[in-house]
């Protein structure tokens, strides 16, 4: 990408909303067409032998996938993107792009839960040393460094306790041994945070969050920095990935509003956050973008802006049935796993075997809420018949 559009004047909303596009290439149509391929013909034998051609099979990419990824490298200022088929998909994508047998891998304890499986299984069975840190330890993960130590994998804030990263210094650390940096920015989006910017090697996002916005598709993205595009580009290709062309088109048409529902969850998200504080039933909110919570100066020196999703904890002494009858009561907000769409959703904070670096917080049980695009006065309605069907 030209440092023009990496330095582009113009603001974020505008350039979300033309990004990726060409429309006096497809016939003056607004959108890029979505293309379903897998053969491509060459004309001749001589550009089929050279590989003169701009596209030599679909499973390295079409018209539809290349407005995606040009979108995403304009907005993450990155050397090169590459898809996934889900977010889990590109953490293991980007991670096997750094890594190789008898390398040391530093991950954050607060890391999404599948992300730890996969160090747990595969990477260990393909040689690969683990260790998990506090992710509180900024530049103190020095010491946590071997000779053989090749990747840190960052996550900011964590998945369910929402522990704030020192990410600047973590990646001045990591120079010093030249170990690559990747972070999942899928809280954030590169909206409120664009980890490139700050030294990070490959920045990670569940493209099926935020960039679709609407939970009807399943994608992941990785934008590179320099550093690392030749070999997370070769992994890519390597392991045959792609995805299909529809998905890329509803990430494509989630991208266009993604700040401005991104607004309107952070402003949600907020205000229900605030007022969950005064709660008797609860004993903390735990979003960094609340005055007061333990991450939140590294959040304002660093972020800017939050998104939807937050937890909470009950006051000590609340038993896992009250937890679980205020979600059982709950309408507006569904069951479910995932996030970044437009419904509020909930769901039980359970860290059991998720945490080896650092302890397990103390304390009444946990809830994770997203919340949604819904209208704040039916969430807390909401929020209060769950509360009301604890019993006391």
């Amino acid at each position: 990408m030209s440092a023009s559009a990496k330095n582009s004047p113009q603001g974020l909303s505008t350039r979300l909303a033309h990004a990726g596009r060409s429309p006096e290439a497809h016939d003056g149509f607004v959108n890029p067409p979505v293309v379903h391929a897998s053969t491509v013909l060459f004309p001749d034998t001589e550009t089929m032998i050279t590989g003169k051609q701009k596209y030599h099979y679909a499973r390295r990419g079409n018209p539809t996938t290349d407005s995606l990824e040009d979108a995403l490298c304009e907005l993450e200022g990155a050397t090169g993107v590459k898809l996934a088929s889900s977010g889990l998909n590109a953490i293991s994508v980007a991670l096997l792009s750094c890594l190789s047998a008898g390398d040391h891998l530093l991950v954050t304890d607060s890391a999404y839960a599948p992300t730890r499986h996969l160090c747990e299984t595969t990477l260990r069975r393909l040689g690969i040393e683990v260790d998990y840190f506090d992710p509180t330890i900024g530049a103190g993960i020095s010491a946590l460094f071997r000779p053989n130590t090749r990747a840190i994998m960052t996550e900011a804030p964590g998945s369910l306790t929402f522990e704030m990263q020192d990410i600047p210094a973590i990646v001045a650390a990591a120079r010093t041994i030249d170990a690559f940096v990747l972070m999942d920015n899928t809280w954030a989006t590169p909206c409120f945070f664009r980890p490139l910017d700050h030294g990070v090697d490959l920045s990670i996002q569940a493209g099926t969050k935020y960039i679709v916005g609407h939970s009807d598709a399943m994608l992941g993205t990785v934008a590179a920095g320099p550093r690392a595009w030749d070999r997370l580009n070769e992994t890519h290709g390597a392991l045959g990935m792609h995805v299909a062309p529809d998905d890329v088109f509803l990430g494509l048409r989630g991208l266009r509003t993604m700040k401005v529902r991104l607004d309107r969850h952070m402003e949600s998200a907020l205000t229900v956050a605030s007022w969950l504080q005064q709660r008797p039933e609860v004993a903390r909110v735990r979003y960094p973008a609340l005055a007061g919570e333990p991450g939140h100066e590294l959040w304002r020196r660093d972020f800017t802006g939050a998104s939807g999703l937050f937890a909470f904890d009950f006051v000590e002494g609340t038993s896992d049935q009250a937890a679980r009858a205020f979600l059982d009561a709950l309408t507006l907000f569904g069951l479910g796993y995932s996030w970044g769409g437009f419904e509020s959703l909930a769901i039980p904070v359970r860290l059991k075997g998720a945490r080896s670096a650092t302890p397990l917080p103390e304390g009444g049980p946990s809830i994770r809420l997203h919340i949604g695009l819904e209208d704040v006065a039916d969430i807390q309605t909401d929020l209060e018949a769950g509360f009301a069907a604890m019993g006391g």
